[in-house]
């Protein structure tokens, strides 16, 4: 037989490489960056895990150097050798694919010695300018990288791409990790998922399967959720997208838990080991040793790591802690295992779904889960202490990277009734999620660990109750809060916890002043007060005298509420609590908007507004999105306050903050007021007024009735409007706070002024500079 390259017609190149009968998508950086390598280095190896592409970028990669090639571009498929193969026999595989037999020509050779595999092959690259696209070498990546470094070293116009789940681990060897296609973010907008390459490969296939197919508004939420929930491997999405004619994509990416029976069977056309994920993943568990099958169906439990948690975890007898670092090691070199920049560790989700079957078949679940749930929530009560003091953002973002593993923990606690280690998970997170803005995640956290029926200390279920009720009221989900609180207090009736009675006091205080309870705040704050003093807590210290600063604002008591104020900010100074510091910004922005400095309440609010986005406290972002607003619309810049009302409105939606909500609301009314827009003005305060309705002590309340009352004004009915000042008067006179009682005279008195009754009006605004004079403020 001749040598294939001698067959060829003068000016193509020699080549064996299939004709891709589908275009390549999304793998233009990845050719371009191989090609690169491939100019200056004479081996690249592609690697990454099973169904990710990486013979279809190396053909394509070979194909767009063929032209450099006069003696060919060869594909070498090496799947069907085992590792009992030595490198003979992979030359021998090369050899078939060149066309080397017994009788082709090879220049010079020794006299009288016989010829293996490997030294006819050597004789015959010898001076050739020549490419080999080497297949799936895993399995046999000893063999090849014997045989490769002699090719090498024997034919300078060789170069070698090889590709496989694993290095060669030669030298001169560039690896090139094929990273599964990019997936769009959740929540994105149609073009923005049309321009990810997982959804345009999937896309593509869907409808080749299904012509009718395309992507638009209505499943655009649903190719997302499908091509993220199949890691964006390109045999997934093509498999799954051979399924959309008969199931659509709604069905199929609802059953994504099942997605190995669900994707099979594939292409007729693809080889045996990529005609199924099952087949895929099967292939590349039966090429690992049992520490590494070990440690891979462990890890299927958990949502990524540190190697320290890994050790944890997946060491028993079988794999122990100090073997665990070696073998996850192989399990990255053997693209197994992702590794991302800030060294943590984490299966494709295809993958750990195959690794949890494997572990359920080990009899092992029970127990790695255990171990998974008593690790995090072990980690969880170590960051508490951080959490009010410098290093509060470091712990938070240790949080946030570790949610994926803490929801699992939560999950395999309940599951496996163990009421404890729910509850104490709950308890030391509930006040990172409340900092985070989670409200809502906090509110199902706590009444999932609240059912379960386990054995737990009364003290920890009376904390949790705690929370429950105080973000219930958060939520606005209790009729009534006062009552709510009282009730979850009651669960501390006979536990010794001085610690968690003091900060379930103030936490329940907090809300209930954001519920507009100012009553019921104030002696919950006192008894917080009173606890953390005799504790020497000095952050609890810091929070009561916080929360002093707020209530003696609301009862106009501007002294007390700027000592307050200093007080507590001395204090979380003193702690490196910027978190802390920051539930100071309201009442100093209030305290400096009252004296007119509008230049300082804004400074106070836009820092304010940066340490919230910085920390992520949301919710506080919100308010002091309000604050701006508030300041822009006294500054007549109608049309930025209300641009920072409904940021600040969306925002506290977003994150369920009902009571940051109706701050907003009423920014908007006063400012659609001032603008004359009373009809808006009017819809808006009326929301907020049947909010406050609930409570006779709400702070809010009167300047939201003197406000209706003010509308009634600028509509000409002196009637109405009076009604709605008497209301804000009595309302300001339960608070005892003089400038809201001023402000609601002041407005009887306009009522006054617009049906002609000068003297009760001049009687009116006279009692009201006496109010502001006796508040230090005029």
């Amino acid at each position: 037989m001749r040598d294939p390259a001698l067959e060829t017609p003068p000016g193509q190149c020699p080549t064996n490489l299939p004709t891709p009968v589908t275009e390549l998508i999304g793998r233009e950086a990845a050719v371009a960056d191989v090609l690169v390598s491939l100019e200056s280095r004479r081996l690249v190896t592609l690697t990454g895990p099973g169904g990710v592409g990486k013979t279809r970028l190396g053909v394509a990669v070979a194909a767009a150097l063929a032209p450099s090639y006069p003696d060919g571009v060869w594909l070498v498929e090496l799947t069907g050798l085992d590792g009992a193969h030595a490198a003979d026999a992979v030359a021998e595989a090369v050899m078939a694919v060149l066309g080397i037999r017994e009788n082709t020509m090879l220049g010079p050779v020794p006299a009288g010695e016989p010829m293996g595999h490997v030294d006819r092959l050597t004789a015959f690259l010898r001076g050739k300018r020549l490419l080999l696209l080497l297949d799936n070498c895993e399995h046999v990546a000893g063999q090849v990288a014997e045989l490769v470094l002699a090719l090498l070293h024997a034919a300078p116009g060789l170069r070698v791409l090889a590709t496989g789940r694993e290095r060669l681990g030669m030298a001169g060897e560039v690896l090139y990790a094929v990273p599964p296609l990019d997936v769009p973010a959740p929540g994105a907008e149609v073009e923005a998922i049309r321009e990810s390459s997982a959804a345009r490969l999937f896309c593509a296939r869907a409808a080749d399967a299904d012509p009718g197919f395309a992507l638009e508004a209505s499943n655009a939420r649903v190719v997302t959720d499908l091509v993220r929930g199949l890691d964006g491997l390109p045999l997934a999405l093509e498999l799954a997208a051979a399924k959309v004619r008969a199931l659509g994509v709604q069905e199929l990416a609802a059953r994504l838990d099942d997605r190995f029976q669900l994707l099979a069977p594939g292409s007729r056309g693809a080889p045996a080991r990529h005609r199924t994920l099952q087949a895929v993943l099967d292939w590349s568990w039966e090429l690992l040793s049992d520490n590494e099958r070990v440690v891979l169906r462990r890890l299927a439990v958990m949502d990524g790591g540190t190697l320290a948690a890994i050790e944890s975890i997946c060491a028993d007898g079988d794999a122990t802690a100090r073997g665990v670092a070696g073998t996850l090691a192989q399990l990255v070199d053997r693209s197994m295992v992702m590794v991302t920049g800030d060294r943590r560790y984490r299966l494709l989700q295809t993958i750990a779904a195959y690794a949890r079957a494997r572990l359920d078949e080990a009899e092992e679940s029970d127990a790695v889960r255990a171990r998974h749930s008593q690790y995090h929530v072990s980690m969880a009560e170590a960051l508490l202490p951080g959490l009010f003091g410098p290093d509060q953002q470091s712990c938070l973002q240790q949080l946030d990277t570790e949610h994926g593993n803490l929801h699992c923990a939560l999950d395999h606690a309940i599951a496996q009734g163990s009421a404890e280690l729910a509850l104490r998970l709950v308890d030391a997170l509930a006040w990172s999620l409340l900092l985070r803005g989670r409200v809502r995640q906090a509110a199902r956290w706590a009444d999932r660990a609240l059912a379960v029926a386990g054995p737990a200390p009364q003290a920890l279920r009376a904390r949790v109750h705690s929370w429950q009720a105080g973000i219930a009221i958060l939520l606005d989900v209790e009729h009534d809060p006062a009552a709510a609180a009282r009730t979850a207090l009651t669960h501390f009736s006979g536990a010794d916890d001085p610690d968690g009675l003091a900060m379930a006091h103030w936490f329940l205080a907090y809300v209930l002043l954001h519920a507009g309870d100012l009553d019921t705040s104030e002696e919950l704050a006192m008894r917080a007060a009173a606890g953390f003093h005799t504790l020497g807590h000095p952050w609890g210290q810091a929070v009561v005298a916080s929360l002093r600063a707020n209530h003696a604002l609301a009862r106009g008591d501007l002294a007390t509420s700027q000592a307050a104020c200093d007080n507590a900010l001395a204090l979380f100074r003193s702690l490196g609590d910027r978190g802390g510091e920051l539930l100071t910004v309201y009442p100093r922005a209030a305290l400096a908007e009252i004296r007119g400095d509008h230049d300082t309440a804004e400074r106070l609010h836009r820092d304010g507004l940066q340490l919230a986005e910085d920390l992520g406290m949301w919710a506080e972002a919100a308010d002091r999105l309000s604050g701006l607003g508030r300041i822009a619309m006294l500054r007549d810049d109608y049309g930025t306050a209300r641009e920072l009302h409904e940021r600040a409105r969306r925002l506290a939606a977003e994150h369920g903050f009902k009571a940051g909500e109706v701050y907003a609301v009423i920014g908007l009314g006063q400012t659609a007021r001032h603008s004359g827009d009373l009809a808006a003005a009017s819809d808006h305060l009326h929301e907020a007024a049947a909010w406050y309705r609930r409570t006779v002590s709400a702070p809010g309340y009167a300047a939201v009735l003197s406000e209706l009352g003010f509308i009634a004004e600028r509509k000409g009915d002196p009637a109405e409007a009076a009604a709605y000042h008497r209301r804000a008067l009595a309302s300001a006179r339960r608070l005892g706070n003089p400038l809201a009682q001023a402000t609601a005279l002041e407005g009887i008195a306009g009522a006054h002024l617009l049906a002609g009754r000068q003297s009760q009006a001049a009687h009116l605004l006279g009692a009201a500079h006496a109010l502001r004079e006796s508040s230090g403020v005029t």
